[in-house]
């Protein structure tokens, strides 16, 4: 139960209702007898600045997780990034100081890289293709291009957004080869939806039926959508016998990386 001493984290989002993070943070809160809480806020993008200006006086709250679509907004506000959060534009993560500094981080990447080392999945010298290159789409390019990716297709509506990811891509890793727009015939052993495709009923697709169908024994489907759990582009790759890797999975793998970028966790949690 939440009281008057009970230490709280947030997570910001429009919509919320799909995340994962608040009962999974609440359920260790729980396990570990620790008396804090996570609560969830739908926030519309108007009111970002000013939940920023009120979570620096709000002295009983440590951090807060930030998800769509608020990534970049944050960014410009915080006090601080990490060279990644810097390097993306995006924050999903922000520890407040007990002087209201706020300092943001970007685990999204790395939480995602961690869900396929779960699945004893290597990206390393592999070819991998990305549909939306958002906050969420960005930071999984990054650590998957940190992670030895030898070729990397960017897929977005917003052609100047995934030219411009490509560009820093290119410069920060010249052994990965970074092309945008709609892929050409060809074989990847990665698919990953970083866009909102799926969290609607009728949505349609991310990629192509006859793309699925050409991915080769041994590929992944993977989504970061968190609710429906297996979205339509989930249970397309599955029917065709590829492996899938769902946005709770992601989730669940970077809640420790969450809450280290927020303070509350501490190194001795990362085998939690």
């Amino acid at each position: 139960m939440i009281g008057a001493e009970t230490r709280l984290v947030a997570m910001i989002g429009f919509p919320i209702a799909q995340v994962k993070s608040p009962a999974n943070f609440n359920r260790h809160f729980d396990t570990q007898n620790d008396d804090r809480a996570m609560i969830a806020m739908e926030l519309t993008p108007e009111a970002v600045k000013d939940f920023i200006a009120t979570a620096r006086g709000w002295t009983n709250l440590d951090g807060f997780v930030v998800t769509i679509p608020h990534k970049g907004a944050v960014a410009e506000l915080v006090d601080e990034m990490s060279p990644r959060a810097r390097f993306l534009g995006a924050v999903n993560a922000v520890r407040r100081d007990p002087d209201g500094r706020l300092t943001g981080d970007m685990t999204d990447g790395t939480g995602f890289v961690e869900a396929l080392k779960q699945r004893h999945f290597s990206v390393a010298g592999k070819s991998a293709l990305v549909v939306g290159a958002g906050g969420a789409g960005s930071a999984i390019s990054l650590a998957l291009a940190d992670e030895g990716l030898s070729h990397l297709v960017l897929r977005d509506l917003d052609g100047n957004r995934a030219g411009a990811l490509a560009a820093k891509l290119r410069l920060a890793y010249g052994s990965c080869t970074v092309e945008t727009g709609i892929p050409a015939e060809g074989a990847f052993d990665l698919v990953v939806n970083c866009s909102p495709m799926g969290m609607s009923p009728g949505d349609a697709l991310p990629v192509s039926e006859n793309l699925l169908d050409q991915m080769p024994a041994g590929s992944l489907a993977a989504d970061v959508v968190t609710s429906p759990e297996i979205t339509p582009f989930l249970e397309a790759a599955r029917k065709r016998g590829l492996a899938i890797q769902t946005g709770a999975e992601m989730a669940a793998a970077q809640m420790i990386q969450l809450g280290q970028a927020m303070g509350i966790f501490s190194a001795e949690n990362s085998n939690a």
